[in-house]
């Protein structure tokens, strides 16, 4: 990677994670682009989040129980990135990006297709400022085609993406998971195109622009859907908690109230369930002994299994699937997930302290790199917390110019 002096930042900071001396200008908001900063401030970039000067980014705001309005959602999201604030529907502000990506390796942008362009900032034109920038656009529906200036949300986009339709109990409407998947899975998306453009530099020495759409991001995680309907004429439909053909995979009641989850659809493993069930006999049993009679007889086998589990309780119910090689577990809640000790052994929670909250839990690095991992190292920062870094001492912006680039609502 070539030089940087932008930030200052110290070489023992950058040299944690693969990404190290990559400088990525963040300028996305919500939760798709701002995943995708995520990831890479993970694994060691330099992001620096540009926001606009008034308010900031949403998610500043959302995602917050308390009584001090603070967000839970921006410690996580907004993790190891640097903030400034931009105005970039002024012309001067528009110049300061123009400035930042001079000397950076990646911009993310999640804004709708053509407002870039609109504030002379396409692609085309940043190549003539740095022929090696990698522009990272996130939307709904992708840079072109006939929808791509629609709104796109994460939700639209899970619906128009298949996963809305087959989520849900079968005598109900769709529904959708507790979280923004789809916005996350096209943050996943996009990090990966950059990663591999990124990778693609090294031998073109040129950028190149990555296109992650939500829908699509989506899309790509919906198996065989396509071919179902296309050469079988069969179409998904919401099953609720199990698979149509897959069983035994439920989840199951137990003596004491809980809910586990017992997957024992495969051959031998569903052979050593009915050992520990007392019922050899359904190895051999012409409606149970193969993976697909089992799933013909699925509601009956899993009332046999309900019955079997909710006559003892969980926990000693799960040592005995365990040690049979079955697996199983719990519906696991927060709760559950900041008491495990396997969560605790493999360090998958994170804890780092909050100026006003203490001690703050999050979810660690994933993926694993064993000889150069990811961190967490910083919570959200405050909204302009870097301007002084990275205009003043990175850009060269004295106090006097800095004053009057605030008093015009630039900064």
């Amino acid at each position: 990677m070539a030089e940087k002096e932008l930030s200052g930042e110290s070489g023992t900071a950058a040299a944690r994670g693969p990404l190290a001396g990559v400088r990525v200008i963040e300028t996305g908001s919500l939760i798709a682009g701002p995943f995708c900063g995520q990831l890479l401030g993970d694994f060691g970039a330099e992001v620096i989040k540009v926001e606009d000067p008034g308010a900031g980014d949403p998610m500043r705001q959302w995602g917050s129980n308390l009584p001090q309005g603070l967000s839970l959602n921006w410690p996580i999201i907004a993790r190891n990135k640097k903030s400034v604030t931009c105005n970039l529907r002024h012309p001067e502000g528009q110049a300061l990006l123009r400035d930042l990506l001079e000397t950076s390796d990646v911009l993310i942008e999640n804004f709708r297709p053509g407002t870039l362009e609109r504030w002379g900032l396409g692609p085309d034109t940043l190549a003539e400022v740095n022929h090696r920038l990698v522009v990272t656009r996130v939307t709904g529906y992708g840079q072109d085609g006939p929808y791509s200036r629609r709104a796109g949300f994460g939700s639209i986009g899970e619906a128009m993406g298949g996963l809305r339709y087959i989520t849900g109990e079968p005598d109900r409407a769709p529904s959708r998971t507790g979280i923004s998947i789809g916005d996350s899975l096209a943050g996943v998306f996009a990090a990966l195109g950059t990663v591999m453009a990124l990778l693609s530099r090294e031998r073109t020495g040129r950028g190149q622009v990555v296109d992650s759409a939500i829908y699509e991001a989506v899309l790509a995680l919906m198996e065989s859907i396509l071919p179902e309907w296309e050469l079988c004429g069969s179409r998904r439909e919401r099953t609720g908690s199990v698979l149509p053909g897959v069983a035994p995979s439920n989840v199951y009641p137990t003596r004491d109230g809980a809910a586990i989850l017992i997957a024992a659809n495969r051959d031998t493993v569903f052979n050593r369930l009915a050992e520990l069930m007392g019922r050899p006999e359904w190895r051999t049993d012409p409606r149970y002994g193969t993976h697909a009679a089992r799933g013909e007889n699925l509601a009956d086998l899993d009332k046999l299994i309900a019955e079997w589990t909710g006559a003892q309780d969980a926990e000693p119910l799960l040592n005995l699937l365990h040690e049979a090689g079955v697996p199983a577990g719990l519906t696991y809640t927060a709760q559950d997930m900041l008491t495990d000790p396997h969560f605790e052994a493999r360090q998958a929670i994170v804890r780092l302290v909050h100026d006003k909250l203490g001690s703050f839990p999050m979810q660690n690095v994933a993926p694993r790199l064993s000889d150069t991992p990811g961190s967490v190292r910083a919570l959200g920062p405050d909204l302009g917390q870097h301007n002084d870094e990275i205009y003043g001492g990175g850009l060269g912006l004295d106090t006097a110019d800095r004053a009057r680039l605030r008093e015009q609502g630039v900064i």
